[in-house]
Protein backbone atom coordinates (compact mmCIF):
# COMPACT_ATOMS: atom_id res chain seq x y z
CA UNK A 1 0.00 0.00 0.00
CA UNK A 2 1.51 3.35 -0.99
CA UNK A 3 0.44 6.87 0.17
CA UNK A 4 0.81 10.11 -1.82
CA UNK A 5 -1.02 13.74 -1.63
CA UNK A 6 -2.24 13.28 -5.44
CA UNK A 7 -2.46 10.85 -7.51
CA UNK A 8 -2.47 11.77 -11.46
CA UNK A 9 -3.79 9.10 -13.59
CA UNK A 10 -2.07 9.69 -17.11
CA UNK A 11 1.27 11.05 -18.50
CA UNK A 12 -0.19 13.39 -20.98
CA UNK A 13 -0.22 17.27 -21.54
CA UNK A 14 -2.74 17.50 -19.43
CA UNK A 15 -1.94 15.17 -16.40
CA UNK A 16 1.29 17.25 -16.96
CA UNK A 17 -0.01 20.48 -16.90
CA UNK A 18 -1.44 19.93 -13.62
CA UNK A 19 1.17 18.14 -12.04
CA UNK A 20 4.00 20.77 -12.97
CA UNK A 21 1.87 23.37 -11.88
CA UNK A 22 1.20 22.17 -8.47
CA UNK A 23 4.52 20.45 -7.81
CA UNK A 24 5.86 24.11 -8.55
CA UNK A 25 3.28 25.64 -6.27
CA UNK A 26 3.37 23.62 -3.25
CA UNK A 27 6.93 21.97 -3.25
CA UNK A 28 5.53 20.13 -0.20
CA UNK A 29 3.28 18.17 -1.92
CA UNK A 30 4.06 14.49 -3.11
CA UNK A 31 2.39 14.43 -6.34
CA UNK A 32 2.50 10.59 -8.07
CA UNK A 33 2.34 10.46 -11.77
CA UNK A 34 1.22 7.04 -13.21
CA UNK A 35 1.40 5.89 -16.70
CA UNK A 36 0.59 2.15 -18.15
CA UNK A 37 3.48 2.26 -20.46
CA UNK A 38 6.53 4.94 -20.81
CA UNK A 39 5.75 8.24 -20.10
CA UNK A 40 6.91 9.65 -23.47
CA UNK A 41 3.26 7.42 -24.50
CA UNK A 42 0.01 9.05 -25.10
CA UNK A 43 -2.12 10.84 -26.93
CA UNK A 44 -0.05 13.79 -26.88
CA UNK A 45 2.69 12.52 -28.49
CA UNK A 46 0.28 12.34 -31.65
CA UNK A 47 -1.38 15.06 -31.60
CA UNK A 48 0.02 16.80 -35.66
CA UNK A 49 -1.93 20.04 -35.87
CA UNK A 50 -1.70 22.28 -33.32
CA UNK A 51 -3.11 24.40 -31.08
CA UNK A 52 -5.87 26.57 -31.29
CA UNK A 53 -5.67 29.92 -29.78
CA UNK A 54 -6.20 33.66 -30.56
CA UNK A 55 -2.68 35.11 -31.23
CA UNK A 56 -2.48 38.02 -33.86
CA UNK A 57 -5.75 40.23 -32.60
CA UNK A 58 -5.16 42.62 -35.64
CA UNK A 59 -7.11 39.59 -37.95
CA UNK A 60 -8.43 37.44 -35.05
CA UNK A 61 -10.37 37.90 -31.74
CA UNK A 62 -11.97 35.58 -29.06
CA UNK A 63 -15.28 36.37 -30.18
CA UNK A 64 -14.25 34.38 -33.51
CA UNK A 65 -12.86 31.98 -32.14
CA UNK A 66 -15.81 31.47 -29.23
CA UNK A 67 -18.13 31.40 -32.95
CA UNK A 68 -16.22 28.91 -34.59
CA UNK A 69 -16.20 26.16 -31.93
CA UNK A 70 -20.09 27.14 -30.93
CA UNK A 71 -20.84 26.67 -34.77
CA UNK A 72 -18.56 23.13 -34.74
CA UNK A 73 -20.22 21.85 -31.67
CA UNK A 74 -23.48 22.53 -33.24
CA UNK A 75 -25.50 23.59 -30.31
CA UNK A 76 -24.03 21.21 -27.90
CA UNK A 77 -21.39 23.21 -26.27
CA UNK A 78 -21.71 25.34 -22.99
CA UNK A 79 -21.39 28.95 -23.97
CA UNK A 80 -20.00 29.57 -20.76
CA UNK A 81 -17.03 27.22 -20.59
CA UNK A 82 -15.82 28.13 -24.73
CA UNK A 83 -15.73 31.49 -23.53
CA UNK A 84 -13.41 30.53 -20.43
CA UNK A 85 -11.26 28.06 -22.52
CA UNK A 86 -10.80 30.53 -25.40
CA UNK A 87 -10.25 33.37 -23.24
CA UNK A 88 -7.75 31.77 -21.18
CA UNK A 89 -6.40 29.88 -24.12
CA UNK A 90 -3.52 32.28 -24.92
CA UNK A 91 -2.08 32.83 -21.32
CA UNK A 92 -1.75 29.12 -21.05
CA UNK A 93 -0.42 28.67 -24.16
CA UNK A 94 2.41 31.41 -23.54
CA UNK A 95 3.29 29.33 -20.39
CA UNK A 96 4.35 26.37 -21.94
CA UNK A 97 5.93 28.58 -24.12
CA UNK A 98 7.89 29.43 -20.71
CA UNK A 99 8.41 25.84 -20.30
CA UNK A 100 10.75 25.34 -23.44
CA UNK A 101 7.77 24.31 -26.06
CA UNK A 102 8.87 25.69 -29.42
CA UNK A 103 6.49 26.75 -32.29
CA UNK A 104 7.71 27.22 -36.06
CA UNK A 105 7.86 31.04 -36.41
CA UNK A 106 8.66 33.30 -39.64
CA UNK A 107 11.30 35.73 -38.94
CA UNK A 108 10.08 37.13 -35.30
CA UNK A 109 6.27 36.25 -35.75
CA UNK A 110 4.92 32.81 -35.11
CA UNK A 111 3.42 30.70 -38.55
CA UNK A 112 -0.41 30.67 -37.37
CA UNK A 113 -2.02 28.05 -39.40
CA UNK A 114 -5.52 27.35 -40.23
CA UNK A 115 -7.93 24.22 -40.02
CA UNK A 116 -11.38 22.85 -40.61
CA UNK A 117 -14.07 24.96 -39.13
CA UNK A 118 -11.64 28.17 -37.96
CA UNK A 119 -12.38 31.56 -39.89
CA UNK A 120 -8.76 32.83 -39.49
CA UNK A 121 -5.22 31.40 -39.11
CA UNK A 122 -4.55 30.95 -35.32
CA UNK A 123 -2.71 27.37 -34.97
CA UNK A 124 -0.02 27.61 -33.51
CA UNK A 125 2.34 24.16 -34.41
CA UNK A 126 5.48 22.78 -34.54
CA UNK A 127 6.42 21.19 -38.04
CA UNK A 128 3.52 18.52 -37.89
CA UNK A 129 4.57 16.60 -34.54
CA UNK A 130 3.20 19.56 -32.25
CA UNK A 131 2.12 16.99 -29.77
CA UNK A 132 5.56 15.39 -29.45
CA UNK A 133 7.58 19.12 -28.68
CA UNK A 134 4.84 20.34 -26.45
CA UNK A 135 5.61 16.95 -24.38
CA UNK A 136 9.38 16.67 -24.94
CA UNK A 137 9.60 20.09 -23.05
CA UNK A 138 7.05 19.39 -20.29
CA UNK A 139 9.26 16.28 -19.24
CA UNK A 140 12.13 17.98 -19.12
CA UNK A 141 10.80 20.29 -16.86
CA UNK A 142 9.06 17.30 -14.88
CA UNK A 143 12.56 16.00 -14.66
CA UNK A 144 13.77 19.06 -12.61
CA UNK A 145 10.63 18.77 -9.97
CA UNK A 146 12.19 16.68 -6.97
CA UNK A 147 8.15 16.17 -5.76
CA UNK A 148 7.10 14.78 -9.38
CA UNK A 149 7.35 11.19 -8.97
CA UNK A 150 6.08 9.58 -13.05
CA UNK A 151 5.84 6.12 -12.45
CA UNK A 152 5.95 3.94 -16.23
CA UNK A 153 4.69 0.80 -16.26
CA UNK A 154 1.80 1.39 -13.92
CA UNK A 155 -1.48 -0.11 -14.93
CA UNK A 156 -4.60 1.32 -12.69
CA UNK A 157 -7.07 -0.87 -12.67
CA UNK A 158 -10.05 0.58 -10.83
CA UNK A 159 -10.36 4.14 -8.73
CA UNK A 160 -11.21 3.48 -5.20
CA UNK A 161 -14.41 4.41 -3.82
CA UNK A 162 -16.82 3.32 -0.43
CA UNK A 163 -18.08 0.41 -3.01
CA UNK A 164 -14.67 -1.20 -1.51
CA UNK A 165 -15.57 -0.84 1.75
CA UNK A 166 -18.49 -2.88 1.21
CA UNK A 167 -21.25 0.05 0.14
CA UNK A 168 -24.01 0.00 -2.43
CA UNK A 169 -23.37 3.00 -4.93
CA UNK A 170 -26.26 3.88 -7.59
CA UNK A 171 -25.97 6.71 -9.84
CA UNK A 172 -28.26 8.65 -7.54
CA UNK A 173 -25.36 8.89 -4.70
CA UNK A 174 -24.25 12.64 -4.03
CA UNK A 175 -21.52 11.68 -1.62
CA UNK A 176 -19.47 9.47 -3.83
CA UNK A 177 -15.76 9.80 -2.68
CA UNK A 178 -12.47 8.87 -4.41
CA UNK A 179 -9.71 7.32 -2.44
CA UNK A 180 -7.21 6.81 -5.30
CA UNK A 181 -6.81 3.63 -6.96
CA UNK A 182 -6.12 -0.12 -7.16
CA UNK A 183 -2.74 -0.26 -9.53
CA UNK A 184 -0.98 -3.20 -11.75
CA UNK A 185 2.74 -2.72 -11.09
CA UNK A 186 4.00 -4.52 -14.92
CA UNK A 187 7.49 -4.79 -13.66
CA UNK A 188 5.90 -6.95 -10.70
CA UNK A 189 3.15 -7.80 -11.51
CA UNK A 190 1.81 -7.37 -8.26
CA UNK A 191 -1.47 -5.48 -7.93
CA UNK A 192 -1.03 -2.01 -4.96
CA UNK A 193 -3.24 -0.45 -3.48
CA UNK A 194 -2.19 3.58 -4.08
CA UNK A 195 -4.04 5.78 -1.81
CA UNK A 196 -4.07 9.69 -2.20
CA UNK A 197 -5.95 12.68 -0.48
CA UNK A 198 -7.03 13.94 -4.01
CA UNK A 199 -7.09 12.21 -7.44
CA UNK A 200 -7.12 13.47 -10.85
CA UNK A 201 -8.04 11.10 -14.16
CA UNK A 202 -5.85 12.22 -17.42
CA UNK A 203 -6.21 9.40 -19.18
CA UNK A 204 -6.85 10.26 -22.81
CA UNK A 205 -9.01 9.00 -25.68
CA UNK A 206 -10.49 5.84 -26.60
CA UNK A 207 -10.01 5.42 -30.33
CA UNK A 208 -9.01 1.53 -30.26
CA UNK A 209 -12.64 0.92 -29.52
CA UNK A 210 -12.70 1.23 -33.60
CA UNK A 211 -10.99 -1.18 -36.27
CA UNK A 212 -9.45 1.84 -37.64
CA UNK A 213 -8.21 4.84 -35.29
CA UNK A 214 -5.29 7.70 -35.46
CA UNK A 215 -5.22 7.25 -31.55
CA UNK A 216 -2.45 4.79 -30.21
CA UNK A 217 -2.45 1.21 -28.97
CA UNK A 218 -2.75 2.19 -25.53
CA UNK A 219 -6.36 4.83 -26.21
CA UNK A 220 -8.56 2.22 -24.92
CA UNK A 221 -10.77 4.64 -22.67
CA UNK A 222 -9.61 3.34 -19.47
CA UNK A 223 -10.53 6.37 -17.40
CA UNK A 224 -13.66 6.77 -18.28
CA UNK A 225 -14.23 3.49 -17.92
CA UNK A 226 -13.15 3.49 -14.20
CA UNK A 227 -14.95 6.57 -13.75
CA UNK A 228 -18.20 4.95 -14.81
CA UNK A 229 -17.72 1.66 -12.92
CA UNK A 230 -17.82 3.81 -9.86
CA UNK A 231 -21.06 5.55 -10.66
CA UNK A 232 -19.30 8.98 -11.85
CA UNK A 233 -21.78 11.08 -14.26
CA UNK A 234 -20.73 10.92 -17.84
CA UNK A 235 -22.24 12.34 -20.89
CA UNK A 236 -22.29 12.69 -24.63
CA UNK A 237 -20.27 9.49 -25.27
CA UNK A 238 -22.43 9.08 -28.59
CA UNK A 239 -20.20 11.84 -30.18
CA UNK A 240 -16.98 10.23 -31.64
CA UNK A 241 -14.94 12.28 -34.37
CA UNK A 242 -13.65 10.25 -37.25
CA UNK A 243 -11.02 12.04 -38.36
CA UNK A 244 -11.49 12.58 -42.22
CA UNK A 245 -7.67 12.00 -43.52
CA UNK A 246 -6.42 9.01 -42.37
CA UNK A 247 -3.37 7.61 -44.51
CA UNK A 248 -5.05 4.85 -46.60
CA UNK A 249 -2.60 1.83 -46.37
CA UNK A 250 -3.93 -1.47 -47.72
CA UNK A 251 -1.57 -3.48 -45.59
CA UNK A 252 -3.71 -1.94 -42.52
CA UNK A 253 -2.01 -0.25 -39.77
CA UNK A 254 -2.56 0.61 -35.86
CA UNK A 255 -2.83 2.98 -35.62
CA UNK A 256 -3.54 4.42 -38.93
CA UNK A 257 -1.02 7.52 -39.81
CA UNK A 258 -3.34 10.73 -39.62
CA UNK A 259 -2.42 13.07 -42.44
CA UNK A 260 -3.27 16.16 -40.43
CA UNK A 261 -6.15 19.06 -41.08
CA UNK A 262 -3.33 21.25 -41.51
CA UNK A 263 -2.46 19.59 -45.07
CA UNK A 264 -6.05 20.87 -45.77
CA UNK A 265 -5.40 24.41 -44.15
CA UNK A 266 -2.39 24.65 -46.92
CA UNK A 267 -4.27 24.47 -49.44
CA UNK A 268 -4.60 20.76 -50.04
CA UNK A 269 -8.25 19.85 -52.05
CA UNK A 270 -10.78 16.87 -51.20
CA UNK A 271 -10.77 14.72 -54.65
CA UNK A 272 -12.15 11.59 -56.00
CA UNK A 273 -9.57 9.25 -57.76
CA UNK A 274 -10.84 10.84 -60.96
CA UNK A 275 -9.45 14.36 -60.04
CA UNK A 276 -13.25 15.88 -59.39
CA UNK A 277 -13.87 17.84 -56.22
CA UNK A 278 -16.65 17.12 -54.44
CA UNK A 279 -16.75 18.92 -51.16
CA UNK A 280 -18.42 21.87 -52.60
CA UNK A 281 -21.77 19.07 -53.00
CA UNK A 282 -22.10 18.97 -48.85
CA UNK A 283 -20.95 22.47 -47.55
CA UNK A 284 -20.14 25.94 -49.11
CA UNK A 285 -16.42 26.10 -47.06
CA UNK A 286 -15.49 22.74 -49.39
CA UNK A 287 -12.23 21.03 -47.83
CA UNK A 288 -12.46 23.30 -44.93
CA UNK A 289 -15.62 22.63 -43.79
CA UNK A 290 -15.57 20.76 -39.95
CA UNK A 291 -14.50 16.87 -39.63
CA UNK A 292 -18.16 15.76 -39.07
CA UNK A 293 -19.16 17.23 -42.41
CA UNK A 294 -16.03 15.77 -44.19
CA UNK A 295 -16.08 12.92 -42.79
CA UNK A 296 -19.85 12.24 -43.70
CA UNK A 297 -19.01 13.23 -47.13
CA UNK A 298 -15.79 10.81 -47.89
CA UNK A 299 -17.78 8.32 -46.25
CA UNK A 300 -20.71 8.95 -48.61
CA UNK A 301 -18.72 9.42 -51.69
CA UNK A 302 -16.68 6.61 -51.26
CA UNK A 303 -19.87 4.28 -50.95
CA UNK A 304 -21.46 5.86 -53.95
CA UNK A 305 -18.41 5.55 -56.09
CA UNK A 306 -17.45 2.03 -54.51
CA UNK A 307 -14.34 3.05 -54.18
CA UNK A 308 -11.74 2.16 -50.87
CA UNK A 309 -10.56 5.72 -50.13
CA UNK A 310 -10.71 9.69 -51.55
CA UNK A 311 -7.81 11.69 -52.68
CA UNK A 312 -5.77 14.75 -51.19
CA UNK A 313 -4.83 16.36 -53.94
CA UNK A 314 -1.20 18.48 -52.88
CA UNK A 315 0.47 19.02 -56.35
CA UNK A 316 -0.47 22.45 -56.71
CA UNK A 317 1.08 23.30 -53.47
CA UNK A 318 4.70 25.23 -52.41
CA UNK A 319 7.01 21.99 -52.22
CA UNK A 320 9.65 23.51 -50.44
CA UNK A 321 7.27 24.94 -47.64
CA UNK A 322 5.05 21.88 -47.88
CA UNK A 323 7.80 19.88 -46.42
CA UNK A 324 9.12 22.48 -43.60
CA UNK A 325 5.61 21.87 -42.17
CA UNK A 326 4.80 18.70 -42.72
CA UNK A 327 8.07 16.96 -43.31
CA UNK A 328 6.81 13.61 -41.05
CA UNK A 329 3.24 13.47 -43.65
CA UNK A 330 5.75 13.41 -46.78
CA UNK A 331 8.02 10.88 -45.81
CA UNK A 332 5.15 8.52 -44.55
CA UNK A 333 3.69 8.88 -47.87
CA UNK A 334 7.28 8.48 -49.52
CA UNK A 335 7.72 5.23 -47.21
CA UNK A 336 4.82 3.96 -49.18
CA UNK A 337 6.09 4.99 -52.44
CA UNK A 338 3.82 7.93 -52.95
CA UNK A 339 5.08 11.37 -54.31
CA UNK A 340 2.79 13.91 -53.06
CA UNK A 341 3.25 16.70 -55.77
CA UNK A 342 3.25 14.01 -58.33
CA UNK A 343 0.75 11.07 -56.95
CA UNK A 344 -3.04 12.00 -54.83
CA UNK A 345 -2.64 11.05 -51.05
CA UNK A 346 -4.95 8.41 -50.72
CA UNK A 347 -7.63 9.07 -47.35
CA UNK A 348 -10.31 7.46 -45.25
CA UNK A 349 -11.91 8.74 -41.83
CA UNK A 350 -10.55 7.12 -38.96
CA UNK A 351 -11.97 7.70 -35.52
CA UNK A 352 -9.78 10.07 -33.81
CA UNK A 353 -11.66 11.38 -30.81
CA UNK A 354 -14.29 10.95 -28.19
CA UNK A 355 -15.99 14.78 -27.13
CA UNK A 356 -17.99 12.89 -24.33
CA UNK A 357 -16.62 11.59 -21.53
CA UNK A 358 -16.30 11.84 -17.57
CA UNK A 359 -18.74 15.12 -16.82
CA UNK A 360 -16.76 17.90 -15.19
CA UNK A 361 -17.73 21.76 -14.02
CA UNK A 362 -16.04 25.04 -14.32
CA UNK A 363 -12.90 23.68 -12.19
CA UNK A 364 -12.50 20.20 -13.43
CA UNK A 365 -14.46 18.70 -10.71
CA UNK A 366 -16.69 15.49 -11.35
CA UNK A 367 -19.84 14.70 -9.48
CA UNK A 368 -17.28 12.24 -7.55
CA UNK A 369 -15.60 14.29 -4.26
CA UNK A 370 -12.30 14.39 -4.51
CA UNK A 371 -11.73 13.65 -8.00
CA UNK A 372 -10.98 15.90 -10.65
CA UNK A 373 -10.47 14.92 -14.53
CA UNK A 374 -9.40 16.95 -17.66
CA UNK A 375 -8.47 16.18 -21.36
CA UNK A 376 -9.87 13.56 -24.02
CA UNK A 377 -11.88 11.31 -20.74
CA UNK A 378 -13.89 14.19 -19.86
CA UNK A 379 -16.84 16.40 -21.39
CA UNK A 380 -16.47 19.92 -20.31
CA UNK A 381 -19.05 21.25 -22.05
CA UNK A 382 -16.38 22.84 -24.29
CA UNK A 383 -16.73 20.81 -27.55
CA UNK A 384 -20.87 19.98 -27.24
CA UNK A 385 -21.96 17.38 -30.38
CA UNK A 386 -18.43 17.95 -32.86
CA UNK A 387 -15.14 19.38 -31.44
CA UNK A 388 -13.14 21.56 -33.78
CA UNK A 389 -9.75 21.37 -34.89
CA UNK A 390 -7.11 21.95 -32.23
CA UNK A 391 -8.92 23.13 -29.31
CA UNK A 392 -8.31 19.91 -27.54
CA UNK A 393 -4.50 20.60 -26.54
CA UNK A 394 -5.76 24.15 -25.27
CA UNK A 395 -8.67 22.46 -23.30
CA UNK A 396 -6.52 20.34 -21.17
CA UNK A 397 -4.53 22.69 -20.09
CA UNK A 398 -7.18 25.46 -19.40
CA UNK A 399 -8.89 23.05 -17.36
CA UNK A 400 -5.66 21.01 -15.80
CA UNK A 401 -4.59 25.24 -14.83
CA UNK A 402 -8.28 25.06 -13.10
CA UNK A 403 -7.81 21.70 -11.22
CA UNK A 404 -4.86 23.23 -9.98
CA UNK A 405 -5.79 26.32 -8.37
CA UNK A 406 -8.78 24.06 -6.86
CA UNK A 407 -6.69 21.68 -5.26
CA UNK A 408 -3.66 23.84 -3.78
CA UNK A 409 -6.72 25.90 -1.83
CA UNK A 410 -8.11 22.99 -1.06
CA UNK A 411 -6.18 19.59 -0.49
CA UNK A 412 -4.87 20.71 3.35
CA UNK A 413 -8.53 20.10 4.69
CA UNK A 414 -7.85 16.72 3.34
CA UNK A 415 -6.86 13.11 4.56
CA UNK A 416 -6.15 10.09 3.29
CA UNK A 417 -8.49 7.10 4.05
CA UNK A 418 -7.68 4.48 6.21
CA UNK A 419 -9.29 0.39 6.64
CA UNK A 420 -8.88 0.03 2.84
CA UNK A 421 -8.29 -3.19 1.42
CA UNK A 422 -5.72 -4.96 -0.17
CA UNK A 423 -6.70 -6.33 -3.57
CA UNK A 424 -8.44 -9.60 -3.33
CA UNK A 425 -6.65 -11.87 -6.32
CA UNK A 426 -8.07 -15.53 -4.60
CA UNK A 427 -9.42 -18.12 -6.36
CA UNK A 428 -7.86 -16.51 -10.43
CA UNK A 429 -5.79 -18.42 -11.91
CA UNK A 430 -3.74 -17.75 -15.11
CA UNK A 431 -5.26 -17.50 -18.45
CA UNK A 432 -5.11 -21.21 -20.18
CA UNK A 433 -5.85 -19.34 -23.87
CA UNK A 434 -4.85 -16.00 -24.39
CA UNK A 435 -6.57 -15.98 -27.96
CA UNK A 436 -9.88 -15.61 -25.57
CA UNK A 437 -8.88 -12.07 -25.15
CA UNK A 438 -7.18 -11.26 -28.49
CA UNK A 439 -10.91 -12.43 -30.15
CA UNK A 440 -12.77 -10.73 -28.14
CA UNK A 441 -11.14 -7.33 -28.89
CA UNK A 442 -10.90 -8.19 -32.82
CA UNK A 443 -15.22 -8.88 -32.61
CA UNK A 444 -15.77 -5.71 -30.44
CA UNK A 445 -13.55 -3.70 -33.30
CA UNK A 446 -15.59 -4.95 -35.73
CA UNK A 447 -19.12 -4.52 -34.17
CA UNK A 448 -18.21 -1.05 -33.62
CA UNK A 449 -17.01 -0.05 -36.73
CA UNK A 450 -19.47 -1.89 -39.12
CA UNK A 451 -22.55 -0.54 -36.47
CA UNK A 452 -21.80 2.53 -34.36
CA UNK A 453 -19.48 4.53 -37.20
CA UNK A 454 -19.95 7.43 -38.95
CA UNK A 455 -23.62 6.61 -40.10
CA UNK A 456 -25.68 4.93 -38.17
CA UNK A 457 -29.45 3.28 -37.84
CA UNK A 458 -31.72 1.46 -34.97
CA UNK A 459 -31.31 -1.97 -36.77
CA UNK A 460 -27.35 -1.26 -36.58
CA UNK A 461 -27.57 -0.31 -32.77
CA UNK A 462 -29.78 -3.02 -31.67
CA UNK A 463 -27.36 -5.51 -33.21
CA UNK A 464 -23.99 -3.78 -31.74
CA UNK A 465 -25.76 -3.55 -28.32
CA UNK A 466 -27.01 -7.84 -28.33
CA UNK A 467 -23.41 -8.42 -29.59
CA UNK A 468 -21.74 -6.37 -26.93
CA UNK A 469 -24.11 -7.87 -24.36
CA UNK A 470 -22.65 -11.36 -25.00
CA UNK A 471 -18.87 -9.96 -24.83
CA UNK A 472 -19.73 -8.39 -21.68
CA UNK A 473 -20.92 -11.47 -20.22
CA UNK A 474 -18.45 -13.87 -21.04
CA UNK A 475 -15.27 -10.98 -20.23
CA UNK A 476 -16.80 -10.54 -16.77
CA UNK A 477 -16.04 -14.35 -16.61
CA UNK A 478 -12.94 -14.00 -17.20
CA UNK A 479 -12.27 -11.34 -14.80
CA UNK A 480 -13.66 -13.35 -12.42
CA UNK A 481 -11.59 -16.41 -12.47
CA UNK A 482 -8.41 -15.16 -14.36
CA UNK A 483 -5.27 -13.07 -12.96
CA UNK A 484 -5.32 -9.91 -14.38
CA UNK A 485 -3.18 -8.54 -17.32
CA UNK A 486 -3.13 -5.48 -19.47
CA UNK A 487 -4.79 -7.25 -22.65
CA UNK A 488 -7.74 -8.14 -20.09
CA UNK A 489 -8.08 -5.29 -18.21
CA UNK A 490 -7.92 -3.09 -21.75
CA UNK A 491 -10.59 -5.31 -23.16
CA UNK A 492 -12.66 -5.41 -20.10
CA UNK A 493 -12.10 -1.19 -20.70
CA UNK A 494 -12.83 -1.27 -24.24
CA UNK A 495 -16.21 -3.36 -24.14
CA UNK A 496 -17.52 -0.44 -21.71
CA UNK A 497 -16.96 2.10 -23.63
CA UNK A 498 -18.38 0.08 -26.74
CA UNK A 499 -21.69 0.00 -24.50
CA UNK A 500 -21.41 3.71 -23.85
CA UNK A 501 -21.33 4.42 -27.22
CA UNK A 502 -24.01 2.13 -28.40
CA UNK A 503 -26.50 3.09 -25.53
CA UNK A 504 -25.79 7.05 -25.75
CA UNK A 505 -26.51 6.76 -29.44
CA UNK A 506 -29.47 4.45 -29.05
CA UNK A 507 -30.79 7.42 -27.26
CA UNK A 508 -30.42 10.03 -28.77
CA UNK A 509 -33.43 10.39 -31.21
CA UNK A 510 -31.85 12.86 -34.34
CA UNK A 511 -28.79 13.52 -36.12
CA UNK A 512 -26.83 16.22 -34.28
CA UNK A 513 -22.70 16.79 -34.91
CA UNK A 514 -21.11 13.78 -34.65
CA UNK A 515 -24.42 11.37 -34.84
CA UNK A 516 -25.73 10.66 -37.85
CA UNK A 517 -29.39 8.01 -37.56
CA UNK A 518 -30.56 7.08 -40.80
CA UNK A 519 -33.45 7.09 -38.48
CA UNK A 520 -33.28 10.00 -37.60
CA UNK A 521 -31.65 12.23 -39.90
CA UNK A 522 -32.58 15.69 -39.39
CA UNK A 523 -31.56 17.80 -36.02
CA UNK A 524 -34.46 18.35 -33.22
CA UNK A 525 -35.32 21.84 -31.96
CA UNK A 526 -35.57 21.05 -28.69
CA UNK A 527 -37.08 23.91 -27.18
CA UNK A 528 -39.93 23.67 -29.84
CA UNK A 529 -39.62 19.71 -28.72
CA UNK A 530 -40.40 20.88 -24.78
CA UNK A 531 -42.71 24.09 -25.34
CA UNK A 532 -45.10 20.86 -27.65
Amino acid sequence: MKETDILVVGAGIAGLTFALKTAHRRPDLNITVLTKTNREESNTRYAQGGVAAVWNFETDSYKKHIADTLDAGDGLCDEDIVEIVVKEGPERVKEIIEWGTRFDKHGAEYDLGREGGHSENRILHYKDFTGWEILRAMLEKANTMPNIHIHDHYFAIDLISQHHLGHVLTRLNTNIECYGAYVLDLATNQIETVLAKMTVVATGGAGQVYRSTTNPVIATGDGIAMAYRMKARLENMEFVQFHPTSLFNPAGENPAFLVSEAVRGFGAILKSKEGEEFMHNYDERKSLAPRDIVARAIDNEMKKRGDEFMCLDCQHLDKEKFMAHFPTIYDKCKSLGIDAFKDFIPVVPAAHYVCGGIKTDEIGATSVKNMYACGECTSSGLHGANRLASNSLLEAMVFAHRIYEDVVEKIDEQTIKKGIPDWNAESTSDPKEMVLITQSIKELKEIMSNYVGIVRSNVRLKRAADRLYLLFRETEQLYMNTTLSPQLIELRNLITIGYLITTSAQMRRESRGLHYTTDFPDKLDWVETLLR
